[in-house]
């Protein structure tokens, strides 16, 4: 691939190079500048940026204009019609105004981030810089110390506060970095190393996209970058009027958080930027909102984000009945006990392989080997073993035997065992042993599930009454319901003692389950594995297992970031993974050359045979590098091992740091200390993101810091973090990863070739091999872990993109909801679409009966024509004829309401105004009622007309968030069940998309029906003003946000498998409590005739085919 990729070089060019040149001649406009704007006053500097702001808006005034225009239309006209393409041309201008603001941002940019390099410039070269006041700069006086006032002159200090730490500003933009500050702005990623000022680098694009005064967002990884970097960057920023804040600092939903917002220039973390975008598709009026339209965003360690995290959902949830029922503890002794069982007999068979393998007989002994392989592959006698020459060669040859003909002999491997553990895709299944131990002699069935199609074939053949079927059918239901329920339960539970160890995937800390980031080490405060995982672990754990949750509010974080007009970001490791930032979000990489050369020195990786020997050659080095004095970085990948070294330090008496996930807090200091001369620091592999460990000169010339990696990680991008660390600007350094056959990479992906090459060449102990060769093989295995996990990111973001535009679809229409000046489109486009689901139902059977009968249902109205009329017109003439008469009724209707309310409102306003701002006013359908809470001068102002409308809103948004929380919890049912279809032979992605999209028509269809019934159908009751009651400020849901860690493709599949086969599809089984009581078949009910308005009491089953007719409706 090494040789492709030369060839290649030499035909079509580096493209780091090509990149780079191609904004050269940028740069080279910016220089042009310089001396210009140096000539310039403090405040002829700071007058540059009032001019490229008049720029902009002289650019877009006459669009800009023409919008005011299309809304003062669109707010007078009553035609339907040409309000909705009124609002399709102001969309249309709205993208034109951001074309056109573009192409004058790229005109400006040499002259913008020439002013930003000057004014860095200025606060470096002077302790104070005097201007005359504005009233921005004396706003500032009050709050800030970095700004003075002194008559008619402001004095900027370049000294201040930047979260908790004092800084002096000492950076001015070197070439490199205006490199990337054009890439960034252009919307692509500018992969910069560690040490080369990513952190100013942005500025320079923030400046420019901020004077659009749309807002720009920067968003990092930690709240204590992003508290950091807004007080570090803010005067910079400031110094030019524009606004910065950092929403970190202040609470959800609050004013102040809505203010950080609304400012020019806007810090935070991912985390909180998606679940602010969340609870704004929650709000229920518009001054809750706290966003505004997504304009641009740089995300700093974009990898982090938009790799790592991109399929994590974040989520905001609430409680639901009886969420605290659960089997866990009940189901957690059988799986304690079913481990405990194959452990002990695995134990003996592993010694019963090494015997004989030892004596000789390889066959069988390979067979034994590859039971116990398959039964406990994490157990570290087995992990010692396989290390020893030609033991890992003897399992390899004997697996891919045994997988031959599609795993056709692989059952005789597993038949002894209770459970087969797939490390490789983190999978667990039962074995048919295990079920039957599980189930008992007692009970033998307890765990297997119902064949539903053959036993209902059963139960029909037996010739029983209709009721006495009907119950068994019941019955069967019942029982499949809580099998599937519990078959899941025990999955995780064996997940949860099998594949997840305490102190490597999860800690425990304050009697909670906190996972930890098996990249960072740092705890993932808040998230939560999902489908009853976490659960699970925390039965294991012994502490509270947590009550089950709804979810309300979803999105994906590679989703959210999609949705800005503009994206760019900048890391120091971006390249391995170019593919995919290109293929999903369609940024570009670009490689920013070193502002000096690079002279760090990384060596070919030290490859042990087993961890034990690796770990004392570790000690050794850093024993000696520490004494040398030169600080040492140590990279590990879990705490446990951070812990171990820690130990092994503590015995030789080597003072040390270890910053791991129980640490995290005080990552920092730790960080700050650790360039000190013979300083050891033991870390994770991406410890210290964002924060650069800076040398004094005695540091350097014994050598810089040295970097010690004690294993591989799975991703490439991670080591080269690690490394980066050492060598930042030209700094000298080492780098030099341990490698043992039995680490996690090597055992699950390393190349066989080494193995055979460690035995060909006769090892002792503690000896090692150190070759390019090997470096490369290692590369190779990190590669087919890359690329399978890219492959399920890919294969999640598919299944995500179908929530994703039903998500869109939803939000519209809440958003022209809130905001009320579309509603009245929306409401027309939901009585033509149900005037049209009526006419074609109807029209397909031929029902006129019916016709009516939905007409009177939904729109309170007779049909519009007769019987003879309904069979000689088309389904689509039906259906314009019924959206004409019932558009119109419903218009006079609302008009009857506001005249009907305005009397009181009159009332109210010229007798009790000083008492009412915003009043209640109770509506209802004759069913249910509904509190619309309206502003009491707008309505009298309008003669009624803001309560109609408020009430066109309230019951749009009740029924809207109503059916999209169910929708939810179908949704996640729908991704369990849809597994099943690997059985089959079917793609479950393609069965998801096609069942999701009738879901949601379904669910579309409903809304639309309820709310046009409860608009036709609403009526005020007659009240007189003395009733009439001051609106209360609304509570808000009790709600929590979670990130989740969610398996992926392959491991529900496994879980579904887990479940077992059935013939044909499996029913969908509702996990979550209904909302209405269960009525069983024989049940008696009262049913009300539609039309005569009749009662009668019947058994249910009798009443169901009424029900569905639609003559008859469910009293209770």
């Amino acid at each position: 691939m090494s040789l492709l990729n030369s060839v290649l070089k030499v035909f079509v060019g580096d493209k780091s190079k090509q990149d780079v040149k191609a904004i050269m001649p940028i740069v080279n406009k910016i220089k042009t500048f310089e001396d210009e704007i140096q000539a310039l006053s403090n405040d002829g500097l700071r007058a540059k940026t009032l001019a490229f702001k008049t720029t902009i808006e002289s650019a877009c005034l006459s669009i800009e204009n023409s919008i005011s225009k299309l809304y003062k239309e669109a707010d007078t006209t009553e035609d339907i019609d040409r309000k909705e393409e009124i609002y399709q041309e102001i969309d249309g201008l709205k993208d034109e105004v951001y074309t056109k603001t573009q192409g004058v941002l790229e005109t400006i940019l040499p002259e913008a981030f020439s002013v930003i390099k000057e004014t860095a410039r200025r606060f470096v070269n002077n302790t104070s810089i005097e201007v005359t006041a504005s009233s921005y700069d004396r706003e500032l006086s009050g709050t800030k110390d970095y700004v003075n006032l002194n008559g008619e002159k402001a004095f900027w200090a370049n000294s201040w506060d930047a979260a908790g730490k004092p800084i002096t500003w000492d950076m001015v933009h070197y070439d490199v970095q205006l490199i990337g500050g054009v890439a960034m702005h252009l919307g692509k990623i500018a992969e910069m190393h560690t040490g080369e000022g990513k952190t100013l680098v942005a500025t320079l694009p923030v400046y420019l996209n901020a004077l659009t005064g749309k807002g720009v967002h920067l968003v990092t990884v930690n709240d204590y970058l992003a508290k950091r970097d807004s007080a570090w960057m803010a005067p910079i920023f400031q110094f030019h009027g524009l606004t910065v804040d950092c929403i970190d600092y202040h609470q959800p939903n609050s004013q102040e958080r809505k203010n950080a917002y609304n400012a020019d220039i806007t810090y935070g973390t991912n985390n909180e930027f998606g679940f602010d975008y969340l609870r704004d598709n929650m709000a229920h009026t518009p001054k809750d909102l706290v966003q505004r339209p997504h304009h641009y965003a740089i995300v700093d360690e974009i990898d982090s984000v938009l790799i790592d995290d991109a399929r994590t959902p974040l989520i905001i949830s609430g409680p639901i009945p009886q969420g605290d029922r659960h089997e866990f503890m009940e189901l957690k002794p059988k799986v304690e006990d079913i481990v405990g069982i194959q452990r002990k007999y695995l134990t003996g068979v592993l010694a019963e392989a090494k015997k004989m393998i030892a004596s000789g007989e390889t066959k069988e002994g390979g067979f034994q080997l590859l039971r116990v392989f398959r039964g406990i592959p994490k157990n570290k006698a087995l992990i010692k073993f396989l290390s020893e020459e030609g033991i890992k060669q003897l399992l390899q040859k004997t697996e891919n035997f045994y997988m031959q003909d599609n795993n056709r002999e692989m059952p005789k491997v597993d038949e002894e065992l209770y459970y087969v553990i797939d490390e490789k895709n983190n999978q667990i299944e039962l074995s048919d042993k295990g079920v039957e131990y599980l189930s008992g002699k007692d009970n033998p069935d307890f765990f297997i599930m119902p064949e539903i199609g053959m036993e209902i074939s059963k139960i029909e053949n037996q010739n029983l009454s209709a009721e006495k079927e009907a119950e068994l059918k019941e019955e069967l239901f019942r029982e499949f319901g809580i099998k599937s329920e519990r078959i899941h339960t025990l999955n995780q539970l064996l997940k949860a003692y099998a594949l997840f160890e305490k102190d490597i995937q999860y800690v425990v800390m304050e009697n909670k389950v906190m996972i930890v980031d098996e990249q960072t080490g740092r705890i993932m405060d808040g998230r939560r594995y999902s489908d009853g995982l976490h659960q699970a672990i925390e039965a294991k754990e012994n502490v509270k297992i947590e009550a089950a949750t709804q979810t309300f509010a979803t999105v994906t974080l590679q989703n959210y970031f999609r949705m800005y007009r503009k994206l760019s970001g900048m890391t120091g490791t971006a390249v391995t993974e170019a593919g995919e930032f290109w293929e999903i979000y369609k940024l570009d990489v670009v490689e920013i050359p070193t502002n000096r050369p690079i002279a760090r020195d990384d060596r070919e990786d030290l490859v042990y045979k087993t961890k034990r020997e690796k770990y004392n050659a570790v000690i050794d080095e850093v024993t000696n590098l520490s004494k040398s004095g030169r600080p040492v970085l140590i990279g590990t990948t879990n705490v446990e091992i951070s812990e171990l070294l820690g130990k092994m330090l503590s015995i030789r008496k080597i003072p040390h740091n270890v910053l791991n996930a129980k640490l995290h807090k005080k990552e920092a200091d730790i960080v700050a200390e650790a360039g000190q001369p013979g300083q050891v620091t033991i870390a994770t592999n991406m410890a210290g993101r964002g924060t650069d460990i800076k040398l004094s000169n005695t540091v350097k010339a014994a050598g810089g810091l040295a970097i010690v990696g004690t294993e591989r990680h799975d991703s490439r991008r991670v080591d080269r973090q690690l490394r980066g660390r050492a060598g930042r600007q030209g700094d000298p350094g080492s780098s030099q990863f341990y490698v043992s056959l039995e680490d996690n990479l090597m055992r699950l992906f390393g190349s066989e070739r080494i193995a055979k090459m460690m035995d060909r060449m006769g090892l002792e102990e503690g000896e090692v091999i150190q070759h390019s060769m090997i470096s490369k093989s290692i590369e190779r295995a990190q590669k087919k872990v890359e690329e399978n996990q890219f492959g399920v990111r890919k294969r999640l973001l598919e299944y995500d993109d179908v929530m994703n535009s039903q998500r869109e679809v939803v939000y519209k229409r809440r958003y022209n909801a809130l905001f009320g000046e579309r509603l009245r489109v929306d409401l027309a486009n939901m009585i033509y679409d149900t005037s049209e689901i009526i006419s074609e139902e109807n029209k397909a059977s031929n029902n006129f009966k019916n016709f009516e009968f939905e007409l009177i249902r939904y729109f309170s109205m007779s049909s519009p024509i007769s019987s003879d009329e309904f069979s000689g017109m088309s389904s689509q003439e039906i259906a314009g004829k019924v959206y004409k008469t019932a558009f119109q009724q419903y218009l006079t209707k609302m008009e009857r309401n506001a005249e009907l309310a305005f009397p009181v409102i009159k009332n109210v306003y010229e007798n009790q105004r000083d008492k009412f701002k915003r009043i209640v006013v109770p509506f209802t359908d004759g069913v249910k009622s509904l509190q619309v809470v309206t502003d009491l001068e707008k309505s009298y102002q309008t003669n009624g007309k803001q309560l109609v409308t408020d009430f066109e809103k309230n019951i749009s948004l009740a029924i809207i968030d109503d059916a999209w929380k169910t929708h939810l919890r179908k949704m996640d049912e729908l991704k369990q069940s849809v597994q099943l279809a690997v059985h089959e032979q079917k793609d479950p992605l393609l069965i998801y998309k096609f069942e999701s999209f009738e879901l949601f028509k379904s669910m579309i269809d409903q809304v639309n029906k309820e709310v046009i019934s409860f608009l036709f159908k609403g009526e005020i009751p007659q009240e007189t003003a003395n009733i009439i009651q001051e609106a209360k400020s609304r509570q808000r849901e009790k709600t929590q946000t979670s990130k989740e860690n969610i398996p992926n493709l392959d491991e529900r599949s496994a879980q579904s498998r887990s479940a077992g086969n059935t013939q044909g599809r499996q029913q969908k089984i509702e996990t979550v409590v209904r909302e209405m009581p269960k009525i069983g078949r024989n049940d008696r009910v009262v049913i009300k005739n539609v039309i005569s308005g009749e009662n009668k009491t019947v058994k249910y089953k009798q009443a169901e085919p009424l029900i569905v007719k639609g003559e008859w409706v469910l009293v209770n």
